[in-house]
């Protein structure tokens, strides 16, 4: 029999066991992990680097960066936020620094590093760490004892305490509604959009900061709360153009925002990007009109705007304007279609690319039957949540590991103060 299960050797389950372990020290804790490696992911993540958290010390400006979860991350977000898990690793000598767009990394820049500060702390505290565990059943047995059975394909496992940190795992989906949980159909959150258009093609690599928006759609709408009045869907930062067609952060951040709605049309929609968004359409034709004025060089040749130079032809070209076209010989339909290019260009969606690195999908168990102050099952005894088993997901930054350390940590705190309540005096 052990003190706690946890279910799932990610950063989520490993953050939780040795809080648990932490606080309970006679406790018997165990971690099951269903493949032949823990920490899979914190090992890709951000290129191999482990991009741990985001530097936003606001708890309500933190929320902001869940398009699910939102609501319910606020309180714990001020019980554990970005801070606590600086200090969490800087504790254990590990130091993390901070990127000029407030992604936060070890010094070392190597996931390593992380990994082996969890495993040495397992290890440390006595968790047990227990690989090729495939969770198959999931029983809560009432008596004098009640307690929970965890069957694997190997054996049964018994607990008083169990915490499901197992991430988008459909198969513990499947065995939690069983138990009477709801959950929220999964789907992609954070991918990149396929596009075949002439005006990005043989450009991959380029990047510009622009302002791009999902237009908005015949039938179901964007669900989120930056369109409620029937705006646009938009992100505004860097735009990466790809062999596949756009990813970057604005993409990544549009995904998430939209996952919902993007996956019932199909992932067919389309996009209207602002490659200048200092400007808007009529602004940036008065300045076109302005240069016309006194310019006599070629169109092409003349980047009159912030982004890459092949970029910059390739619009001037979709204007049908020639290459050869000098700013003197240019027409005011022409300038119009330029503008056009450059602050309104629309581009038609034609599916995604999965975002390997953060691989993460809305959906998850209903956050109506999860109490937020311990992340406890609001339906079941002695049962916890982290991460993303649950319907929250976040964009790209390191927010997503955030919300994994903030409900393993208050699932412990939830767990600790549960067995204090339970153990006879």
């Amino acid at each position: 029999m052990y003190d706690v299960l946890v279910i799932g050797g990610g950063a989520a389950g490993f953050y939780g066991a040795i809080h648990v372990a932490q606080n309970c020290p006679n406790a018997k804790v165990a971690l099951l992990e269903r493949g032949k490696e823990v920490l899979t992911k914190v090992k890709v993540s951000g290129g191999g680097r482990c991009n741990v958290t985001h530097a936003e010390f606001d708890p309500r400006q933190l929320t902001k960066n869940y398009p699910r979860g939102e609501k319910e991350l606020l309180g714990p977000f001020h019980g554990h936020a970005s801070g606590d898990v600086v200090a969490f690793f800087e504790e254990r000598g590990i130091s993390l620094k901070i990127e000029p767009d407030g992604r936060m990394f070890p010094k070392t820049d190597s996931s390593q590093t992380i990994i082996d500060c969890f495993l040495k702390e397992a290890d440390r505290l006595g968790v047990e760490v227990i690989k090729k565990a495939s969770v198959m059943a999931l029983a809560h047995k009432q008596g004098p004892t009640p307690h929970w059975e965890v069957q694997t394909h190997e054996k049964c496992f018994t607990s008083t305490h169990v915490l499901v940190a197992t991430g988008s795992n459909p198969k513990i989906w499947d065995i939690l509604k069983g138990l009477g949980h709801t959950v929220v159909p999964p789907v992609p959150s954070l991918f990149t959009f396929n596009i075949n258009d002439e005006r990005i093609a043989n450009l991959p690599g380029l990047s510009a900061h622009a302002e791009i928006s999902i237009v908005p759609h015949e039938g179901p709408s964007v669900k989120t709360k930056k369109d409620r009045e029937g705006e646009e869907l938009t992100a505004e930062g860097p735009v990466l153009i790809t062999h596949w067609g756009l990813s970057g952060p604005a993409v990544l951040k549009l995904s998430a925002w939209g996952a919902i709605s993007l996956n019932k049309w199909g992932y067919h929609f389309k996009v209207r990007i602002n490659w200048a968004p200092e400007y808007h359409h009529q602004g940036l034709l008065e300045l076109l009109g302005d240069i016309k004025k006194v310019e006599r060089k070629t169109i092409s040749r003349t980047k009159v705007v912030d982004l890459p130079k092949r970029l910059w032809t390739h619009l001037v070209l979709a204007a049908g304007i020639s290459k050869d076209t000098t700013w003197p010989e240019a027409t005011k339909t022409e300038l119009q279609t330029l503008a056009d290019q450059v602050t309104n260009c629309l581009f038609q969606v034609n599916g995604k690319s999965t975002f390997k690195e953060e691989f993460v999908t809305a959906g998850g168990v209903d956050l109506k039957e999860v109490n937020f102050k311990d992340f406890g099952s609001k339906l079941l005894p002695n049962l916890f949540f982290a991460g993303e088993v649950l319907n929250i997901d976040a964009i790209t930054g390191g927010f997503n590991f955030q919300n994994a350390w903030t409900g393993a940590y208050l699932a412990a705190q939830g767990i600790t103060a549960q067995r204090q309540t339970q153990e006879p005096s």
